[in-house]
């Protein structure tokens, strides 16, 4: 690839990951080579079980691939050791997924505070960061609130509050409007076009609405049985 490190957010070299499944040995991602851009918004496209959500995971670091290199502002997250992997996915790396996967014990200005706490941020510093990832939620009035108080949209901009405080360069997100109706899964797209246009944040998103992703993205990247299938702009 002739792309410099410094053109690069997130770069994956001959990708694959493979798992054994009693007999048989599934790859579930295989040879797959795809850049992506800083400030770009890319809709990662396919059917379930096309990869997509295997290839998301190992750029955030939360598996690692059985061949090939990931880069992620040039580090290589392949090699980087289980507590280095940690501070990538602390710093680098906000993550939101088809399930809100709040604490249902906390309140929302709790969840939100959760990976401040787990990446040893300054006391004093968290509350002004809870409430900036809040505001650009717009959900400021129900800071007190647990989830169960909370309606689908709400948890998934709390989620996405959650996954903005660490101030990440890189927002991953797994299907964010899986669980929500139309009306609300617009807004929530609408919301991560702002935060990409106002923030200047990487965002790859897995999805398999190909009209959302054509409406939203910058660029689409189909994925088929681990394969790549395509890499190009909007189709």
């Amino acid at each position: 690839m002739t792309e410099s490190a410094n053109e690069v957010a997130i770069r994956t070299d001959r990708v694959s990951r493979s798992y054994q499944m009693g007999d048989a040995l599934v790859h579930a991602v295989d040879d797959v080579t795809v850049a992506i851009r800083p400030k770009e918004f890319v809709a990662l496209l396919g059917s379930s079980g096309s990869g997509k959500s295997t290839l998301l995971n190992l750029m955030a670091g939360l598996d690692r691939p059985t061949s090939g290199a990931i880069f992620a502002h040039g580090r290589n997250l392949a090699e980087m050791s289980s507590a280095d992997l940690a501070q990538h996915r602390n710093h680098t790396v906000g993550m939101v997924f088809q399930a809100f996967n709040l604490l249902p014990r906390m309140t929302l200005e709790e969840n939100v505070e959760l990976p401040l706490r787990l990446a040893e941020v300054d006391r004093d510093e968290r509350p002004s960061r809870v409430r900036e990832a809040v505001e650009r939620v717009r959900l400021s009035a129900r800071l007190t609130h647990r989830p169960s108080e909370l309606s689908g949209g709400e948890q998934q901009r709390a989620a996405l509050a959650r996954a903005l405080v660490n101030r990440p360069t890189i927002l991953l997100a797994d299907e964010p409007t899986g669980n929500l109706d139309s009306v609300t899964g617009d807004a929530i797209l609408h919301l991560l076009q702002e935060i990409n246009e106002s923030l200047g944040m990487t965002i790859v998103m897995v999805t398999h609405d190909r009209d959302r992703a054509a409406r939203y993205a910058h660029r689409i990247v189909t994925m088929g049985d681990g394969k790549l299938l395509s890499d190009g702009n909007k189709i």
